[in-house]
C-alpha cells in the first residue's frame, strides 16, 4: 500500500507518493526576485495556496489514489517546541483536505524530520531506524548536527551542534546574489566554483561542535569587488566544508557514534560531498542530490512508517 506526502516549505512546494519501494512526486521552487535574498511568509503562504492543487492534480493523473491508505504532511520547521511558520499551514490545511476525501489518517510532522527520512529513503540506510546515529540537516535556514533516534511519528532530535549565526544556506546565498547570481545560489555558486584557479582563503569559525559564517561571510563581501569572481565561490564552499567537517567529528568523537546521515539542499553541493565522505571519521550515508532539496518524499514515506507498513 501507499502513501502520499506533502510539504510547504519556505521556498518549495512539493506533494509525493510512494509505495516503500518506488516513489513519484511534484515540486516547485518559489519564485523570488532578482536580487532579493528571500521571499516574505505572507507571499510564500500565497504562492503555496496557488502551487499546491497544481501539483497534486499532476500527480494524481499518475498515481492509484485508491492504494493509498495515508497521509503525511510537513506542519512545522523543527520537532520542538514554539517552531512555527505560517507557510506551513498551507500544506496541513490540503494534507487534512485529502486525507478526509480519501477516508484515510493523517500524519503530521516536521520539515526537518521529512528530510532525514528522504536521506534514509534515498541512500537506502534503512538500518538507522534502528538505533541512534549522527543527522546532519544543512540548508538554506538550517544547520545543525543532531543525535537522532526514530520513533512511531517521526524521529527524536537532540541537538549537539549548530551555527552560531546564518546557516551555511544564508552564506552561499547571500555570496551568490552579492556575485550576481539568483536566488537561491547553491548550484550556480557550485558550477561558477569550477572556473576557480586558487580559492579565496577564508577563516574557519569553529568552536566544538559549534560554527560560525558570519565573519567569512564579512570577509568575502570585502573581496568582492577585488577577487575572481570565481574564487570567491571556490573559497566560500571550501570554508563551509572545512566548518563542517571539522564540527562534525568533533560530535562523532563526543558520542562515539560513527553512524552519520547529511541531509538538506546544501548536501547536494559536490564539493562539500566529497570533502566530507572523504574526511569524516565514520560511516557516511549521503541523500540523494534529488532527495537532498525540499521534498515530501520523506513525508510520504513517514507517514507508511507511522501507519504500520513496512
Amino acid at each position: 500500500m501507499s502513501a502520499l506526502g506533502f510539504d510547504t516549505s519556505n521556498y518549495t512546494a512539493s506533494a509525493a507518493w510512494t509505495d516503500g519501494r518506488r516513489d513519484d512526486g511534484e515540486r516547485s521552487i518559489l519564485s523570488v526576485r532578482r536580487g532579493e535574498r528571500g521571499i516574505r511568509q505572507s507571499e510564500g503562504v500565497f504562492m503555496h495556496v496557488k502551487l499546491l492543487p497544481e501539483l497534486f492534480e499532476r500527480l494524481s493523473k499518475r498515481i492509484n489514489l485508491n492504494e493509498v491508505r495515508s497521509v503525511g504532511v510537513s506542519t512545522r520547521p523543527r520537532s520542538k517546541e514554539g517552531s512555527y511558520m505560517p507557510v506551513f499551514l498551507v500544506g496541513e490545511g490540503f494534507g487534512r483536505a485529502v486525507s478526509a476525501s480519501l477516508g484515510v489518517p493523517l500524519y503530521s510532522f516536521s520539515h526537518q524530520d521529512g528530510h532525514i527520512m528522504a536521506g534514509i529513503y534515498s541512500s537506502g540506510a534503512f538500518r538507522l531506524l534502528n538505533g541512534d546515529f549522527i543527522s546532519v540537516h544543512i540548508s538554506g535556514g538550517t544547520t545543525e548536527i543532531l543525535k537522532s533516534r526514530y520513533e512511531c511519528l517521526g524521529f527524536r532530535n537532540t541537538i549537539l551542534g549548530a551555527t552560531k549565526d546564518i546557516s551555511a544556506g544564508q552564506f552561499i546565498d547571500r555570496i551568490g546574489v552579492a556575485l550576481g547570481l539568483d536566488f537561491p545560489a547553491g548550484a550556480e555558486l557550485e558550477r561558477l566554483s569550477k572556473d576557480a584557479s586558487d580559492a579565496v582563503k577564508l577563516p574557519v569559525s569553529v568552536d566544538g561542535c559549534f560554527m560560525s559564517f558570519s565573519g567569512p561571510e564579512t570577509k568575502t563581501s570585502r573581496m568582492i569587488k577585488d577577487a575572481d569572481r570565481a574564487d570567491i565561490a571556490a573559497g566560500v564552499i571550501k570554508n563551509v566544508a572545512d566548518a563542517l567537517v571539522k564540527t562534525i567529528n568533533n560530535a562523532i568523537k563526543e558520542t562515539k557514534i560513527h553512524d552519520v546521515l547529511i541531509v538538506g539542499g546544501v548536501a547536494s553541493n559536490g564539493a562539500i560531498r566529497n570533502a566530507l565522505s572523504k574526511e569524516l571519521d565514520g560511516e557516511v550515508y549521503f541523500a540523494e542530490p534529488s532527495y537532498s532539496t525540499d521534498n515530501a518524499v520523506g513525508t510520504a514515506c513517514l507517514a507508511r512508517l507511522a501507519h504500520g507498513e513496512e
